[in-house]
């Protein structure tokens, strides 16, 4: 005899858990309301498992909440899937919003096998992105603090004659005189907070670099090193930011999920495309495009390159070089035919991450 399935849906907020239960092929769900405290949870656990003639399926949206209720309400019985929400269907018509009603969907289009299930990563996982995250803050703080500081000098018509954020740009600016002491105190206040932010950045590096050198990240942070244009921080911060590459099942799909591929809009005879979808991982594709402009030189193997790769697999040297060859030539010929410089680059990453997909997959055992 089949067993019959409860589908559940949960609209997850920082206070409340708004849940849609349909039991089998029921179309009216039973709904209710809970705190989301750890007790409550627990309770709504027991409930399923009391009422519920078979297995459960539980839905509720990625968002600030995290993966943390996936991991309360897991049991033997009870599957719970984190979706994508920005991959749910929604009717065009559809004008009204509530909790219930998001609770049900989720319920409805899980039952329907319309939902898009997000890979969760282990608790170890989340943390090395986590600090991943930390760093790219710091970046963006230092940047902003840097920034305070150099639109004050430009107000007063002040100007560097060479590189700024150097050791001689750091001793023009202690010798500066300034006529009022409010000036001389946030100049003072402004370096403060780029010394502050600066050696922050300078401790996570270093907690990544060490991680870097530990298992599981020793192997492919090595492999990712062989391309030009990454290093140790950048291939931690892609790994961490993806964590499982197995789920990726072609480098198509990799690429779709850092939002590369271009939209497209086709209709009938009409057939349009235009810019990148933007809707997978921000850091990580800001990165790899970062990463793209080295591939406008020449390809060779410098010495930094060259350190980088020793003792590392000879297929993996392979296919970094297969990327050097292959990306040179298309960032040259684009350009050549007047393409931004911009686009090039972005055109540039999104093959670069089939090369490193192609990279990153285990080596076949003969």
């Amino acid at each position: 005899m089949k067993q019959v399935t409860t589908f559940v849906g949960i609209d997850a907020h920082k206070k409340d858990l708004f849940v849609a239960m349909l039991v089998g092929a029921a179309t009216t769900p039973v709904t209710w309301q809970l705190a989301n405290e750890s007790g409550a949870v627990r309770r709504l656990v027991r409930k399923l498992e009391r009422e519920a003639p078979g297995p459960v399926r539980m839905f509720y949206e990625a968002g600030p909440c995290g993966y943390a209720l996936q991991r309360q309400v897991a049991t033997d019985r009870i599957a719970c899937d984190v979706i994508a929400p920005a991959l749910m269907p929604r009717k065009p018509g559809e004008r009204v919003k509530t909790n219930r009603r998001d609770a049900r969907k989720l319920a409805e289009l899980g039952r329907a096998g319309l939902l898009t299930v997000v890979q969760p990563p282990t608790p170890a996982d989340e943390a090395v992105r986590d600090l991943a995250r930390a760093r790219d803050d710091a970046r963006e703080d230092l940047q902003r603090c840097r920034h305070r500081l150099g639109k004050l000098l430009l107000r007063r018509g002040l100007h560097y004659a060479g590189k700024n954020w150097t050791q001689a740009h750091r001793r023009w600016v202690d010798s500066l005189t300034w006529s009022h002491v409010a000036e001389r105190a946030v100049v003072e206040d402004y370096q403060l907070a780029i010394d502050h932010t600066e050696a922050r950045l300078i401790e996570l590096d270093a907690r990544l670099a060490e991680l870097a050198t530990q298992a599981p990240y020793c192997e492919p942070v090595g492999w990712l090193r062989c391309f030009r244009g990454i290093d140790t921080l950048t291939a931690m911060l892609i790994l961490a930011e993806l964590h499982d590459f197995r789920r990726f099942g072609s480098a198509r799909a990799l690429m779709a999920f850092l939002g590369l591929v271009p939209g497209e809009d086709s209709s009938g005879e009409k057939h349009r495309r235009g810019r990148i979808t933007k809707m997978g991982n921000a850091l990580v594709r800001r990165i790899l495009v970062e990463a793209s402009w080295h591939y406008q030189h020449r390809p060779g193997v410098g010495r930094a390159l060259k350190a980088r790769r020793t003792g590392q697999p000879a297929r993996v040297i392979a296919i970094a070089d297969k990327a050097q060859q292959r990306l040179c030539r298309r960032f040259r010929r684009m350009l050549a035919e007047h393409k931004p410089a911009p686009k090039v680059a972005v055109a540039v990453a999104r093959e670069l991450v089939g090369f490193i997909w192609a990279a990153l997959q285990p080596p076949v055992v003969a």
